[in-house]
């Protein structure tokens, strides 16, 4: 869990000194800087699918994952918690599902949850107390932190809590999951988070089509479970 905590307070000071500084920094430079992210989350997505070792599991993890996670309605209850949090905490005259302190929340929330550094080390943290892989992650979510809240607001900040659920989670059930996981689970695992990447980065900082990203999630467990149906049969 210690790396986990490093990571939110990084992107709690990231956020913080995005809204203190933010309005110093020209319109055009903040644009600027969350389309350069955009491009960067793209590259980085489609870096993480090249490494998967069969992309049939990947489309069948992205497939059913969709389902599952359009079923549960993922993306309308993490907008539902942006909405809840947005009433209390902003003051923002724009509101709504798309309003600048959900799309903070919702942009940072899957940015920082999803990739192998997230992934890999929770668990790392988890099974051996090395919180290294973490730590670097913290100072780019916090550097990443200081352009988003620069831009989208207060939002930002408020993915620290998902943060702390999500990758606290994985740490703590990392002991038990440790004789379950194979590298091939890992590696298309990471795969379709490479793909949900590309999505989150088309979306929501690049804008150029609407996808409901938060539904892809179900995917990162559905994909080592393929894999492990594949393994035994």
């Amino acid at each position: 869990m210690t790396g986990t905590i490093i990571n939110v307070i990084a992107i709690l000071i990231g956020g913080s000194v995005g809204l203190l500084f933010g309005s110093r920094i020209p319109e055009r430079f903040k644009l600027t800087i969350i389309a350069g992210m955009g491009l960067f989350t793209v590259a980085m997505g489609l870096q993480m699918f090249t490494k998967s070792e069969n992309q049939l599991i990947v489309l069948g993890a992205m497939i059913l994952g969709t389902i599952f996670g359009e079923w549960l309605g993922i993306e309308d209850r993490l907008q539902a918690l942006g909405l809840t949090l947005e009433k209390r905490f902003s003051n923002d005259e724009e509101s709504g599902a798309g309003s600048r302190f959900v799309r903070g929340f919702m942009v940072s929330s899957l940015l920082f949850c999803i990739g192998p550094m997230a992934i890999l080390g929770s668990i790392q943290d988890g099974l051996t107390g090395d919180y290294n892989l973490l730590a670097v992650k913290s100072t780019l979510d916090g550097f990443a932190s200081v352009a988003f809240a620069s831009t989208l607001g207060i939002g930002v900040m408020f993915s620290s809590i998902i943060i702390l659920i999500y990758q606290g989670g994985v740490s703590l059930l990392a002991g038990a999951l440790s004789s379950i996981i194979s590298d091939p689970m890992m590696i298309e695992m990471t795969a379709t988070g490479g793909v949900i990447l590309v999505g989150l980065g088309i979306s929501n900082l690049l804008e150029i089509k609407k996808i409901r990203v938060g539904n892809f999630l179900p995917a990162l467990a559905v994909a080592p479970l393929i894999v492990w149906v594949l393994e035994k049969f």
